[in-house]
């Protein structure tokens, strides 16, 4: 069966948030698409996550449980590489940027784009509640080293609401190794230099409480940063990739 769009949710330990969320995205979906799916993935969550979704009772709500906490970066590409939509959205779990603006990604890609990025960075972004002083001042340095190692000219790598055409994204991601704070900066320093294009999108966003990033977190993601080209000094060309089955 054909799916128009897959929304991939990465979740650990969101068993209170991911209720809303899930609502939210089903109830948009339902409304505006005819085909599509979502897929959560359960990054070994030690709370109720998997069964907020098992409760939601909707058999195009796909569950995904990994064993054990392998980071957001790896639950987003286990997600990707088993979807099946012809574009592929990757929304977090707190609903900070509400799904209805998934439509100004989809007309990125119209215009020939093959990924497009939700920015809380450009002129036009609207920022509804921001994050704290030390979180974007933090936030503004971890995007300046990845704009210098990684990502050039990305005014936000960051942002949690990602739409990708979806044969490639899949082929983009089976390239993928870092698990991390600095999976999204993997994957577009991928798009980039297979040389596929990136549209950064202004959206609405909110900071939403329970984060699970901490300041270690921000530590661990320099040291993924300094591995993206050492990962990556050779690449495949695009047309040799293969994205092998989902298991």
């Amino acid at each position: 069966m054909r799916v128009q769009l897959s929304v991939v949710i990465p979740a650990y330990n969101e068993e209170h948030r991911l209720p809303r969320t899930l609502q939210a995205v089903t109830t948009y979906l339902a409304a505006t698409s005819a085909d599509w799916e979502v897929l959560v993935v359960d990054d070994g969550s030690a709370d109720a996550t998997a069964y907020a979704v098992q409760a939601h009772h909707d058999d195009r709500v796909r569950l995904i449980r990994w064993p054990v906490n392998r980071g957001k970066g790896h639950a987003v590409r286990i997600g990707i590489l088993a979807s099946r939509g012809d574009r592929v959205l990757m929304c977090d779990a707190d609903n900070a940027t509400p799904i209805e603006q998934v439509e100004l990604l989809h007309r990125a890609l119209d215009r020939g784009a093959w990924a497009a990025i939700g920015s809380r960075a450009l002129p036009q972004s609207q920022l509804v509640v921001r994050q704290s002083a030390l979180r974007e001042a933090c936030g503004r340095f971890g995007n300046a080293l990845i704009q210098l190692m990684a990502v050039p000219g990305i005014q936000d790598t960051q942002c949690g609401f990602k739409l990708y055409d979806g044969p490639r994204g899949r082929l983009v991601f089976q390239l993928a190794r870092v698990d991390g704070w600095c999976s999204d900066a993997e994957v577009l320093h991928l798009f980039h230099r297979l040389g596929l294009e990136v549209a950064e999108v202004p959206v609405r966003w909110s900071d939403q409480e329970g984060s699970k990033l901490r300041p270690s977190g921000y530590l661990a993601g320099l040291i993924e940063l300094g591995r993206i080209r050492r990962y990556h000094h050779r690449l495949p060309p695009l047309d040799q990739l293969v994205v092998p089955a989902f298991t």
